[in-house]
């Protein structure tokens, strides 16, 4: 495993690839009863979600209350945990039965400061106790960009980010600009990797205004009609 790490050149210490090492395990065994991933074997499981992870580590530190949201609950979030071991993390998805796998794998884990939230995240962020609690969130979704962004943005604190792994698409990034300007934000960086021969990115999107109190809007709206 160490010598995949190395590939990409990401250095880890004895414990993180011991931690490593067990969520390999165990994943593969919940993989095999539950579908969490069509990725089977043990070096894609490695390289496209441990190792994919991670490519955030090359090019910023996490500190503080982290959120991870709809990536079903496990990536990036554990990894980033296990990188970054300081951090409090909560991890957030619609999936019932993909938060508590990734509870179980945190608790086999003893990953200290973890947490864990089911539910639509048009309801979860209008708690007051969500919205706008979070220095940095964090997801590998697929959704379409403009969508993503109305999900995201009302956990942010104002001055703190919102980081998403993408695939290199430039028509759907360059359909941000409106969503952008409504919701608060500015890109201030991208940064270019590859996994595999694939060309990926790392959206750092920063807040720069309170999130207007109608986003989300309703169940659905966001992905029926996004803001483009």
């Amino acid at each position: 495993m160490n010598s995949l790490f190395n590939k990409y050149d990401i250095t880890l210490n004895p414990e993180q690839i011991s931690l490593f090492e067990k969520f390999l395990e165990l994943f593969v065994a919940k993989n095999s009863v539950m579908n969490l991933s069509a990725i089977r074997d043990n070096e894609g499981i490695i390289v496209k979600h441990f190792i994919d992870s991670l490519m955030l580590t090359k090019f910023t530190s996490l500190s503080w209350k982290i959120a991870d949201i709809w990536s079903g609950g496990w990536f990036p979030g554990i990894p980033l945990k296990i990188f970054f071991p300081e951090i409090e993390l909560t991890m957030i998805d619609s999936v019932a039965k993909k938060v508590r796998a990734s509870e179980e794998f945190a608790n086999e884990l003893s990953l200290e400061k973890t947490s864990w939230l089911a539910g639509r995240a048009e309801e979860i962020w209008h708690d007051r106790n969500q919205r706008e609690k979070y220095d940095t969130v964090v997801s590998r979704a697929m959704a379409y960009f403009p969508a993503l962004l109305e999900f995201s943005l009302p956990l942010v604190k104002v001055w703190w980010y919102f980081i998403a792994y993408k695939l290199d698409n430039p028509l759907e990034l360059n359909e941000w600009k409106k969503a952008l300007k409504e919701l608060g934000w500015i890109i201030e960086k991208i940064e270019k990797y590859e996994i595999e021969g694939q060309s990926r990115i790392l959206v750092f999107v920063k807040k720069v205004s309170n999130t207007p109190k109608i986003y989300p809007r309703r169940i659905w709206e966001p992905l029926k009609n996004p803001i483009i």
